[in-house]
């Protein structure tokens, strides 16, 4: 039988470091035992949230909060087929708009349905003058001339269907549900409920 000693006289012979005694075992599993806490599920879900709060923070958050981003809900059919009726579409504020831009604008004050957003693409004009606007489904330009302060951002995300199931979530009768069913949770699972089937 070959002993301990042989055998790492014969693996120095050959080249190969001798064993240290399994010091470097007890040295990584000290390692893994101090990462284990900070590898944890815990900070897994901190750092996911925290990347969520960024992509939200520079991406996502509305205008009226300092954010790049409105959100609209297409509504109608001057834009087939590029947005439908019920669409949700993303805009992000630019600092030019140029022509084949989809944007999205207020109707300048003192016109007919001022304060309206709309949402078409920019077939020409200019900052000075105002921008030159189209339905991809109209066979003429828009009346109103928007200027730079009046457009809310160019297309940056384009959500199909989106828009029409947020409204079906805002409706009455669905949050209704949502209620009763909250309720019947929070009575169903109330601490009394517990304790008196734990004394019968």
């Amino acid at each position: 039988m070959e002993t301990a000693a042989a055998q790492e006289g014969r693996e120095g012979h050959l080249g190969i470091a001798p064993r240290q005694g399994g010091s470097r075992r007890p040295a990584a599993r000290r390692l893994l035992d101090a990462l284990r806490p900070r590898l944890g599920p815990g900070l897994l879900v901190e750092a996911l949230v925290l990347a969520l709060v960024l992509v939200w923070f520079f991406l996502f958050r509305p205008q009226f909060l300092g954010g790049p981003a409105a959100y609209v809900i297409v509504s109608g059919h001057s834009m087939v087929p590029t947005l439908r009726d019920g669409d949700l579409v993303i805009v992000h504020r630019q600092d030019a708009y140029a022509p084949g831009d989809i944007v999205a604008y207020r109707i300048p004050k003192g016109e007919p349905g001022e304060g309206h957003i709309v949402i078409h693409r920019v077939v020409g004009g200019s900052d000075a003058e105002g921008y030159v606007t189209q339905g991809d489904n109209r066979s003429t330009p828009d009346l109103w001339r928007p200027l730079p302060a009046d457009v809310v951002g160019k297309l940056w995300l384009h959500l199909p269907g989106v828009g029409d199931l947020l409204g079906l979530l805002r409706s009455p009768l669905l949050m209704a549900a949502v209620a009763a069913s909250v309720t019947a949770v929070l009575v169903l699972t109330a601490p009394g409920d517990r304790r008196r089937d734990e004394g019968t």
